[in-house]
């Protein structure tokens, strides 16, 4: 097998014209420099250089290897840059994956500032509720998630994972703006007879309503259902129905009051996880991002937006 560092030194006895000027050039006593091309020709099975008292003079192979062996000493040169800046976390494949509110109002901002930091890498977003993106996690198809969970529908987490948490986000009771609840201090029991919209049967924020309701002694007669939170904004602002959202999906549409739970405070709580043992060195990078955007952005999401 040959071995690059003899045919660099090759490439470089070939334009320096002998053993000694080659071994100032590269750091090398002259003595090594002979080694090395010594063994170059028995890897090659062939007689590089003539040999005379005071001089040398490339044979016709090692002009040959000489040249070819320049293109091949750049490409690895590139390659091996390449891959120095994907240890150092600078290049590389990043697979995100996140629910639809934090893509709205988190990703964005994190991933400006990852592409401005990492220029090179390559960054994949993959959207999904967080039941579909956490096995994704798991089987390393995805490097890492956002996900959430709500005060009372918590989740439990495989011992393989690294949870980091990143928000709190307040929980808003959503009515038309002409409700009489708009201009009061409501309680949620005073809108058991209302009709509600929700997500999805099963979804952690359908639960979280009917959990919520129940505690305070009512079930909540929902009629509508969409995983939409615009959706569900434009139904409340059309007078069809009162809801509870997560402030990161309240967008302030016309139409809508946006009120906090004063009475019984509860939070949905929004977590990057990864792969413990992924090493993977853009999560770091990643991971920073997300803090720092909710970090900068948290007190957006704790109570009125």
């Amino acid at each position: 097998m040959l071995n690059p560092v003899h045919l660099r030194t090759l490439v470089e006895v070939v334009k320096a014209g002998s053993f000694a000027e080659a071994a100032r050039r590269l750091g090398y006593t002259s003595s090594a420099v002979s080694q090395q091309i010594s063994a170059f020709e028995r890897a090659v099975g062939v007689t590089l250089f003539e040999r005379e008292a005071h001089s040398i003079r490339p044979a016709s192979a090692a002009l040959l290897i000489a040249d070819r062996g320049g293109e091949l000493l750049a490409a690895f040169d590139g390659f091996e840059h390449e891959v120095k800046a994907m240890v150092q976390g600078l290049r590389g494949r990043l697979r995100i994956g996140t629910f639809p509110t934090a893509s709205a109002r988190i990703v964005p901002r994190a991933l400006a500032r990852l592409q401005a930091e990492l220029p090179g890498a390559e960054i994949r977003l993959d959207e999904a509720e967080p039941d579909d993106v956490l096995p994704l996690v798991l089987t390393g198809e995805l490097d890492l998630a956002l996900v959430y969970a709500y005060d009372l529908v918590p989740r439990t987490w495989q011992e393989e994972l690294t949870v980091v948490p990143l928000l709190d986000e307040a929980l808003l009771v959503l009515v038309p703006a002409e409700h009489p609840a708009a201009k009061n201090n409501v309680k949620l029991e005073d809108l058991k007879d209302e009709r509600w919209i929700a997500s999805r049967d099963g979804t952690s924020g359908a639960t979280c309503l009917t959990r919520l309701c129940a505690a305070v002694g009512f079930a909540p007669r929902i009629v509508f259902r969409s995983n939409d939170y615009e959706v569900v904004q434009s139904l409340v602002g059309a007078g069809v129905g009162v809801a509870l959202v997560p402030a990161l999906g309240y967008k302030g549409l016309s139409g809508t009051h946006a009120m906090p739970l004063r009475h019984k405070p509860l939070r949905r709580h929004v977590y990057v996880v990864h792969r413990t043992a992924n090493t993977n060195p853009l999560l770091r990078n990643a991971v920073n991002a997300l803090r720092e955007v909710c970090q900068n952005t948290a007190g957006e999401y704790l109570g009125l937006p």
